[in-house]
């Protein structure tokens, strides 16, 4: 189990990952059910090993060799959920549930813990996206360092998950740039497909026009100058 790859399958358990707890929940129980119901009976019931009550009416663990086909069926509905279950963590996650008899114990576990993530996780990219649409560059700021702030943002919505499409970013960042811009924007605007732009390439176009027109700049005002 070092790695484990998502797996859209009716044969093996789809992956659990944390971010996609909702998903997994839904497509679990069909897999189970498609494996087998009793499989699926144990998550909904739960499972006990079989017991007994001896002659002095003592409970009593019930020997394999006694249980009832009805137990036997039980018993092997629960193992067929819990070695499903197993197979779809890693094994930072696997030391949580090893221990777990029960596939409904082993499951519930699972959901506590990954929906907690996904409240994390969720709370962090609302946060995220609000710093996004409020992202603006201020007056002293330079291209590089708006770029920085940029990357900022996109790297840590990847790292939770989301990434966001560079049609989006080119657009957010041609309405997030100061006035002094709006001709560089006008300019890469004509010159590009800026549905097909990269960011980076954006943020070239932008650095480049402005080294450009501050040579332009500098020219005129030492023709001036000279006047």
């Amino acid at each position: 189990m070092d790695e484990i790859r998502e797996r859209n399958s009716t044969t093996r358990p789809p992956v659990l990952d944390g971010g996609n707890c909702g998903c997994w929940k839904s497509r679990m129980e069909t897999f189970l059910m498609s494996l087998n119901m009793r499989s699926w009976r144990v998550i909904i019931s739960g499972w006990e090993h079989p017991n007994e009550k001896d002659e002095t009416g003592k409970v009593t663990r019930k020997s394999e060799l006694k249980w009832t086909s009805e137990e036997d069926d039980a018993t092997l509905g629960n193992s067929h959920a819990l070695n499903e279950l197993f197979n779809v963590v890693d094994q930072n996650i696997f030391k949580l549930i090893n221990t777990y008899k029960s596939a409904k114990a082993a499951c519930d576990i699972l959901k506590v813990a990954y929906e907690g993530i996904s409240k994390v996780k969720m709370s962090r990219l609302q946060i995220l996206t609000s710093r996004f649409e409020a992202l603006q560059m201020t007056e002293d700021e330079t291209i590089a360092e708006f770029n920085v702030r940029v990357l900022d943002i996109i790297n840590k919505s990847d790292a939770l998950g989301k990434k966001m499409s560079d049609s989006k970013l080119v657009q957010k960042v041609l309405r997030s740039v100061p006035f002094r811009f709006n001709m560089k924007v006008t300019a890469i605007e004509e010159a590009n497909d800026l549905p097909k732009m990269k960011l980076d390439e954006l943020f070239g176009s932008l650095r480049t026009l402005n080294y450009t027109w501050k040579k332009v700049r500098v020219k005129v005002k030492g023709k001036l100058g000279l006047l």
